[in-house]
């Protein structure tokens, strides 16, 4: 695996398309080639391709970069902050996220007014553009299968963040916190030990996996590893969006 630069935030965003792409839940039908890429961490215009087939995951990043006036959408700093979070989410204004739901993600047409507004009445309350915001406040998928979420798919869609307990072949052992719903309100429960897959074919996406490291989650693949403070950031901004979203459980 080539090491990740600054200029690599189209190969982090290809690591955490990867897996629901595949499961067809979203983006287009290029998937070995996305695979290729994220193990490989060389990016091109073909990358970019694919990834703007991601009619969910581009405007995010669009969004992003223009609120933050970076010219290139796949900056690294930009697929960091819709992936993990960082710095960049609070320079979106409640205006541009608010127009940003409406107008591209359509979510007034895609959704019953009641539940409409409570998404919406997240954005006051300090909603940010992040991934898991999306997944949490929005319990209802808009790729290509618009069903329900159950709290089963939220925890398998946020991106998760856990700590290797055990390497094995092709799989590993991790212990991460579920989304939880208990006494009316979501929640990350108690740690909880869980098989995931990290190789295909002996390729992967990060390099010298072992016991100790911390690493994300996204249906039940391991994305990357995670430093110190990318772990942190992940933990403010899912606990954020868990917060916002416990006005809005069904």
């Amino acid at each position: 695996m080539y090491p990740l630069t600054p200029h690599d935030g189209a190969v982090l965003c290809s690591r955490y398309a990867y897996m629901p792409n595949k499961l067809q839940y979203c983006g287009g039908d290029d998937n070995f080639n996305l695979f290729e890429y994220a193990a490989t961490g060389q990016s091109d215009t073909g990358l970019t391709e694919i990834l703007e087939d991601f009619a969910t995951l581009y405007p995010y990043l669009k969004l992003i970069a223009e609120a933050n006036k970076i010219e290139d959408i796949f900056d690294y700093r930009v697929s960091e902050a819709y992936w993990l979070g960082n710095s960049l989410l609070t320079e979106v204004q409640k205006s541009q996220l608010y127009d940003h739901l409406v107008e591209v993600q359509e979510l007034k047409k895609k959704l019953k007014p009641e539940l409409f507004a409570k998404v919406v009445g997240t954005i006051p309350e300090g909603a940010l553009p992040h991934h898991n915001f999306h997944v949490i406040s929005i319990p209802k998928r808009t790729g290509h299968y618009p069903v329900e979420h159950t709290v089963e798919t939220m925890d398998a869609c946020k991106i998760s963040w856990g700590q290797v307990k055990q390497v094995d072949d092709g799989k590993v052992l991790v212990k991460y916190y579920p989304l939880v719903h208990t006494d009316g309100k979501l929640a990350l429960g108690e740690a909880t030990d869980k098989w995931c897959q990290w190789q295909k074919n002996d390729s992967s996406f990060v390099n010298g996996l072992k016991a100790g490291d911390w690493v994300t989650i996204h249906w039940d693949w391991v994305c990357d590893k995670l430093t110190v403070t990318q772990r942190q950031n992940l933990k403010y901004y899912t606990e954020l969006s868990i917060n916002l979203a416990n006005g809005n459980v069904y």
